[in-house]
């Protein structure tokens, strides 16, 4: 994939060129405020692969990311036969995360057909694949998800109750130039994702669950010694629990971290700027009360959605492959509000699931067993012990930037 921008700019006149097409549908305040709607309308896809070369790397590539990728593209083309291609995924790919993210696609898709096809994987000889496809059919049919029966485990010693493996599938919307007309849109799959920015988990105690909660992300593949690259943010909110076992919530971050101006993590050649990012998320928590944490029901599944805004070294990028911009380290927050923010050219939109998964193989949901390294407070704990390596540092201190 060659990564080209060239595109013709429409000119609009306020007004008369620009007419409402919404007559009688209410207040455009409400239906026409969101940002991320307004560049979807504008931005121009900068995967330039053809439709059958997305189609056949979503089924033959070597790269399960890469395979993944294809498929959320594809998807995202609104191509008529986007069901079948994520069905014979589904049915034929070796790689779990892959399957169940083809199912989650189907259920973004919608529909008789993509029902179809989640309600015949429900017995898979993968139980989670099981439980996601049984999840989203019934998203898609009632609203709700629901789970298996299956036993759990869980580890008093760890320092969160639940370590929740996140899914975020999301737009980067990329300023191309300083006019403000002219955006490309690049597609993120969660492993693409991952893969690039960092997997993300939901770490929360049943004391606090309502309030805080620390989003701590690890990345492998940047640094030379094999230790994870870690970032982890604090956030605090408030949860609307009702009687039905589900919590609305609305959280924010805002946590001081390094802006490198080469636009990759760690990378310090260009220098960086120390600012607070801040971030978002809102979504819907749902408990288990099968799955018991010092006599409060579990948090089986968690959706939403979050955005943020990062930095791109665009001129980077230009003439790129897809395998060589999905590369560990290359995607950085950024912010509007601080001496960085002329630089922050990237709007990230998205939506994120989780749930309970059984990682070890042994037939039990794991509820707390994934290595995370941060304290109950979001600063760096490379030991897992609980006490933070630095205290007040969140962001992985590999560069020293803390220090300068």
């Amino acid at each position: 994939m060659t990564i080209e921008f060239t595109r013709d700019v429409s000119e609009f006149t306020p007004g008369g060129d620009t007419p409402w097409t919404r007559p009688l549908a209410g207040d455009p305040a409400d239906l026409q405020s969101d940002f991320g709607h307004f560049l979807e309308q504008v931005a121009v896809r900068l995967d330039s692969r053809p439709d059958a070369h997305v189609a056949h790397e979503a089924l033959h590539h070597a790269d399960p990311m890469i395979r993944e990728q294809s498929l959320y593209q594809y998807v995202d083309r609104n191509l008529p036969d986007a069901v079948d291609l994520l069905a014979e995924a589904v049915a034929t790919d070796d790689n779990r995360e892959v399957r169940w993210n083809a199912l989650w696609a189907l259920e973004k898709i919608g529909g008789a057909r993509a029902l179809e096809v989640l309600e015949r994987t429900v017995n898979d000889d993968d139980a989670d694949v099981g439980e996601w496809a049984g999840l989203f059919a019934s998203e898609l049919t009632t609203g709700y998800p629901t789970f298996d029966r299956r036993a759990w485990v869980y580890d008093a010693e760890r320092t969160f109750d639940e370590t929740i493996y996140l899914n975020i599938s999301c737009h980067v919307y990329v300023m191309l130039d300083e006019s403000g007309k002219n955006w490309g849109k690049i597609t993120l799959s969660p492993q693409g994702l991952a893969r690039s920015f960092g997997q993300a988990h939901a770490c929360p105690n049943v004391d606090t669950r309502h309030n805080k909660l620390i989003i701590s992300k690890s990345l492998d593949g940047l640094h030379d010694d094999g230790t994870p690259h870690v970032e982890n943010f604090l956030f605090r909110g408030v949860t609307n629990m009702g009687d039905d076992g589900h919590g609305s919530f609305y959280f924010q971050s805002r946590g001081l971290r390094p802006v490198f101006l080469s636009g990759q993590a760690d990378d310090d050649s260009l220098g960086h700027r120390n600012e607070q990012v801040i971030a978002s998320r809102a979504g819907r928590w749902t408990l288990d009360p099968r799955v018991r944490i010092k006599d409060e029901a579990a948090i089986r599944y968690v959706r939403g959605g979050v955005h943020t805004w990062g930095y791109v070294n665009f001129d980077a990028m230009k003439g790129s492959s897809l395998e060589e911009i999905l590369f560990p380290g290359n995607s950085i927050l950024g912010t509007l509000d601080t001496p960085t923010g002329p630089l922050t050219n990237a709007f990230i939109t998205g939506t994120f699931k989780g749930k309970l998964v059984d990682w070890d193989g042994d037939g039990k949901v794991d509820v707390n067993s994934l290595d995370i390294y941060s304290t109950t407070n979001a600063d760096v704990d490379m030991n897992q012990d609980g006490v933070a390596d630095e205290e007040g540092i969140q962001y992985c201190p590999k560069t020293g930037w803390h220090k300068q």
